[in-house]
């Protein structure tokens, strides 16, 4: 029987049907494949350890922090990082590498006031835009300076020290950890405040200078806490004022440079963690959202207190503008003070 057109209609539509349903079915299962294919790329990130550059020599300030940062957030993710010792040029060498890294995530520094804030408007050539290069990770910490002597230097305030300066000047010999470091630029400002000049001599990191000035090569140093707590708790160096507002916990004992004479004298160095520009933004908040849990944790506020500093946080929208702030605020300083590194 030779069906008709009613038939074929209703043969047709529901081939139609069976067609669609197929194809949807097709689509679907593709798009669940792309879906679990993006997820499981998210879960297994990072695919290889993180390189962690620390643009300082091991064993100073900023190398401790970092190492604290990658430990206590291997120990809560899993992940593995590497840390990357690249010292030179006040950080600028290390952090050049990271500027023009791969912006994938898998490479970070541990930037801080020298190179994010002051070597921009303190020297004439940046091998980065300090602005433009970077984008903030994670806020980690803010440090004051201590200025130290060995403990057979006849200065025992800083007064002596500025009143031997005045008397012979440039033969006083300044150790630093980097040029344009913040160590560097509270040596400048108290020289300039003081009206004294001494011999700056700059080194790859701390740990170098710290070593000379020990060895007598120099006679006084701006350093972080972490680097020198143990020598002073030694009885090997001797501090003779703090370069923040308050005198710190961890050394109650020693006068802050405005207490001494020097009013509003305030320097103070933080560490950031930044990756390469153009790193994708759910990177980086899983990125910061881990070292958010870190720099929250007691274990890791306690050890920083420890340590003279002081743990800040922040997510990413607050500590870009604490960036941008410090930038501006670090360039109208240098600017006014007319200083300038080579």
């Amino acid at each position: 029987m030779t069906p008709s057109n009613f038939e074929l209609t209703q043969l047709f539509v529901k081939q139609r049907r069976g067609l669609l349903q197929n194809f949807s079915v097709v689509v679907l299962g593709g798009l669940f494949t792309v879906m679990a294919v993006a997820t499981q790329a998210q879960t297994q990130w990072p695919e290889k350890p993180i390189r962690f550059i620390v643009p300082f020599t091991p064993g100073g300030g900023t190398d401790t922090v970092t190492r604290h940062l990658a430990e206590k957030i291997t120990q809560d993710t899993q992940w593995s990082f590497l840390i990357d010792n690249k010292p030179g040029a006040g950080g600028n060498i290390g952090m050049d590498l990271v500027a023009k890294a791969k912006p994938d995530g898998l490479t970070l520094g541990m930037g801080q006031t020298s190179n994010l804030a002051i070597n921009p408007s303190a020297m004439a050539k940046m091998p980065f835009d300090a602005q433009k290069d970077f984008v903030p990770v994670a806020l980690v910490a803010e440090i004051p300076m201590v200025l130290v002597v060995r403990t057979d230097s006849a200065w025992k305030n800083l007064d002596d020290l500025i009143r031997s300066a005045r008397a012979k000047p440039e033969s006083v010999k300044q150790a630093l950890a980097g040029t344009g470091t913040v160590g560097h630029l509270a040596g400048e400002m108290l020289s300039k405040k003081a009206n004294f000049k001494v011999l700056s001599v700059p080194y790859k990191g701390a740990a170098p200078a710290i070593t000379d000035l020990l060895g007598g090569q120099t006679d006084y140093m701006f350093s972080t806490p972490q680097s020198v707590l143990g020598m002073l708790q030694g009885g090997k160096l001797r501090a003779l004022a703090v370069t923040s507002t308050q005198r710190l916990k961890v050394l109650p004992q020693v006068p802050t440079v405005a207490e001494q004479g020097y009013k509003g004298f305030e320097a103070v160095d933080w560490k950031m963690v930044v990756a390469p520009a153009n790193t994708p933004t759910p990177v980086l908040r899983r990125l910061n959202a881990a070292a958010e849990k870190v720099l929250n944790s007691a274990s890791f506020m306690a050890q920083m207190a420890a340590e003279g500093s002081t743990p800040i946080g922040g997510n990413l929208e607050k500590i870009a503008a604490y960036l941008k702030a410090e930038q501006s605020e670090w360039g109208d300083l240098i600017r006014e003070a007319g200083i300038k590194f080579d």
